[in-house]
């Protein structure tokens, strides 16, 4: 019997081993390394001979296991600390359940069988059960929890009081309610364990529980960045709206005078009033020019916002220098240029007015092959560097739709905020968006 306890222990403990990493691997979106699947059961055999040896040992091998997995997930996968305790206590917490779950019908059925052979199916039919609860749950946490994603990382403090009270509480019962099995059950001892397995699956249920409704926080958090970019981008179309209409209209009335206008050119120049015709030509010049936008880059949208936000900035003592001009075939969506150029410009001018002395906004454009790169540059005070929000992470979504990428850099007391756009694609509304 204690070789075959041997043999079936270690290698429960290498498939419990290989399905933790392989659950770790699925949840953070990344692949293990195989000296992971090595080093890990490879330990854990050590831990647990020193454990059988050691009192004190014993009462921390769990806790020895939880920072090893732990570390090995953020040295392996280069996970961030908080992603990779909470990952390890989960896979741990579920494993732990499940033999909890099987742990409690063993301890009411296994004293019928002590000392005859089918007790080895038994164990074994159990252990295999063991593994399936497991892997049930390791596949239902997968499609609640997909930690791969940057969007659901932000709030995970929520989940690690939650997830590691479930996990000391299981070591508890598992350490304080189950020893080996005896040959004899009596009636009390059957319901103290009825009662444990009625424990753990509510221990189970609230797990899942825990974790759907921190799924639904943050689809509320999202919902909520979600409706300030849209409320943005509706304001920006109607100022375009509105400004375009102002537009119209002057430009209707400028069409319904030249005729009158040219008549009068025509009888200065009759009347060889060369001088009065160069006046009345400039004054015709300035009213056109104040029908035309002072901010050419081929897309109306972009040229009416950044007249309305540099005209800020001018009120203000910001110098601006805006040196673009928009591809005319693309395949960016005009409501996606309003939440970059909106954004940007917000964060601009709130960073330069927020300072002293001189301050400046850089607007340009560049067209790389099929990339085209978008640099905002200001001056910022080192106290109030921009940090990212709603702003950036809207725009941050907005290249990832169009399959490129944002980057922030500071030096010097400037602030850059680099955006790469591919234009010869559609966007990728499959991918996660926040507007």
């Amino acid at each position: 019997m204690d070789y075959f306890s041997v043999l079936f222990e270690s290698v429960c403990l290498l498939a419990q081993s290989a399905i933790q990493l392989i659950f770790m691997s699925r949840l953070l979106g990344k692949k293990y390394r195989i000296w992971c699947f090595v080093l890990y059961p490879g330990v854990l055999f050590i831990l647990g001979f020193a454990a059988a040896q050691s009192t004190i040992i014993n009462t921390v091998a769990i806790g020895m296991q939880l920072l090893l997995l732990s570390g090995i997930s953020q040295v392996a996968l280069r996970s961030k600390c908080s992603v990779s305790f909470l990952s390890a206590t989960i896979a741990i917490y579920i494993s732990q359940l499940s033999f909890g779950l099987i742990n409690s019908i063993e301890s009411i059925i296994f004293p019928h069988f002590v000392g005859m052979p089918l007790l080895y199916l038994l164990l074994a039919f159990a252990t295999a059960a063991a593994f399936a609860i497991c892997i049930c749950c390791y596949a239902v946490v997968l499609s609640l929890l997909p930690l791969k994603e940057n969007d659901q990382t932000t709030y995970i403090g929520l989940l690690l009081l939650p997830g590691l009270f479930f996990f000391l509480a299981e070591v508890y019962l598992l350490h304080m309610s189950y020893s080996q099995v005896s040959s004899t059950l009596s009636l009390t001892e059957a319901g103290k364990h009825l009662g444990l397995l009625f424990i753990q699956g509510l221990g189970l249920a609230a797990l899942l529980c825990t974790l759907y409704a921190y799924r639904r926080i943050c689809s509320g958090f999202q919902a909520q960045s979600a409706l300030a970019s849209l409320t943005q981008a509706t304001q920006a179309q109607k100022v375009y709206i509105s400004e375009a209409q102002m537009r119209y209209e002057q430009t209707k009335a400028f069409r319904h005078d030249i005729k009158n206008h040219l008549l009068l050119l025509d009888g200065l120049l009759r009347n060889g009033q060369i001088a009065e015709s160069r006046d009345y030509l400039k004054r015709l010049e300035s009213i056109s020019t104040s029908l035309s936008f002072p901010y050419q880059t081929g897309n109306p949208v972009v040229d009416i916002l950044l007249s309305e936000k540099l005209e800020l900035a001018k009120a203000s003592g910001i110098k601006a220098e805006v040196s673009l001009l928009l591809p005319k075939v693309c395949e960016i969506d005009d409501l996606d240029l309003c939440i970059i150029f909106a954004n940007a410009l917000d964060n601009a001018l709130k960073a330069c007015q927020s300072i002293e002395g001189t301050s400046s906004i850089s607007i340009t454009g560049k067209q790389q092959g099929d990339f085209y790169l978008l640099e905002f540059c200001n001056t910022c005070s080192e106290k109030s560097l921009p940090q990212i929000g709603i702003g950036l992470s809207n725009i941050k979504s907005v290249a990832e739709k169009y399959h490129g990428a944002m980057l922030i850099e500071t030096h010097d007391k400037k602030f850059s905020l680099n955006v790469l756009l591919n234009i010869s694609l559609p966007a990728d509304n499959s991918s996660r968006q926040s507007y």
